[in-house]
Formats: structure tokens, sequence, C-alpha cells
């Protein structure tokens, strides 16, 4: 795993600074704006907002069949209109001090012991190396917070059962078996 200084140093020989562009929170191109969301981020959303789970996450799109006509996904996503995020409003986070990992760190993931980086209109802008080390700094919190909730995916996920005929989401918390 990498540390925050090495982190840190690669952040800082790429450059980056956010446009405020939103063109992250848009979709260009089939989901390409789907941001993944942990529940404890869906819950942070929610008491910000005063929003309802199913207002504020959809389950990730791509479902598995069970074999007794049940399908699981494992992820939740950020609810999006047609073409955005639905807290993209006036071309500004309306959540921005509650965004997920994902919307903080952006244009930068860890994988293991890479650094990860989307395309951005921000890239390589000047980077100062305070601002690069708390990049760096969250990236590594994102890779840990990662870490634990695929832990309890995994842990979840040896006991699960989904219904006959249902569609659910598998997280950390447990089996959610959705509507419809």
């Amino acid at each position: 795993m990498l540390g925050v200084d090495d982190v840190a140093a690669r952040l800082g020989s790429i450059g980056f600074r956010c446009r405020g562009c939103g063109a992250c929170c848009r979709r260009v191109a089939e989901d390409s704006n789907l941001v993944l969301v942990s529940p404890a981020e869906v819950r942070a959303i929610m008491a910000a907002t005063g929003m309802a789970w199913d207002k504020v996450a959809e389950p990730y799109p791509d479902f598995i069949d069970t074999g007794n006509g049940g399908k699981y996904t494992l992820a939740w996503c950020l609810r999006r209109t047609a073409d955005a995020c639905i807290f993209l409003r006036d071309g500004r986070c309306s959540i921005y001090a509650h965004r997920p990992w994902i919307c903080r760190t952006y244009p930068f993931m860890l994988v293991d012991d890479d650094l990860g980086v989307s395309e951005c209109p921000g890239l390589g802008a000047p980077l100062s190396p305070c601002d690069a080390r708390d990049a760096a700094a969250d990236l590594c919190r994102r890779q840990a917070a990662e870490a634990v909730e695929e832990s309890g995916i995994r842990a979840v996920f040896h006991e699960a059962s989904v219904p006959p005929g249902k569609r659910a989401v598998i997280d950390s918390e447990g089996v959610k078996v959705l509507d419809g």
C-alpha cells in the first residue's frame, strides 16, 4: 500500500486544480458519472439533506443472477437524472461538504500500489506541496474506507440469501431487498 508521502509526490508531479466545471458530475457516456457510495456515505447524505435512502442512492446497475430467479448487486450509487448526478444544481454540488470519497478525490484513485488518474480538465495545473499532501491523505483514507467496506461485504455475502424472484443489494450492513 502506498504511503501519503509517495502519493503526494506523484500528485505533485501530475498537478491538479479543480476548475469547478462539473464535467465529472455529468453523464457523457454510459455510466460515466456512476458514483459508488458506501452505506455510511448514504447515511451521511441522508442526515445532511433529510432525504430518504431511495432518493439518495440507487443500486449499482449490474446485477448477478442467483439461479433461483433472484438477482443481486454489491454496491450503491448516487442517484442520477438522465444527464447528471441529482446533487448537481446550477453547475455546483449541492452536498459538497458531505460528498462521497470518490467525489472528494476525483480525478484520482488508489488501486493497490498504483495511482489511477481519470480524464479531467483540471489535470496539469500546479499543485502546492501542502495541497498535494492533503489530497494524498484523502486518497489514503478513501482506500482504507473502501477496504473496510469490501471486508464487510465479504462477511455479509457468505451468509447472504436473496429471496427467489427478488432483487437485492448486498452491502456491509446486510441484504437489502428492493421493491419492484
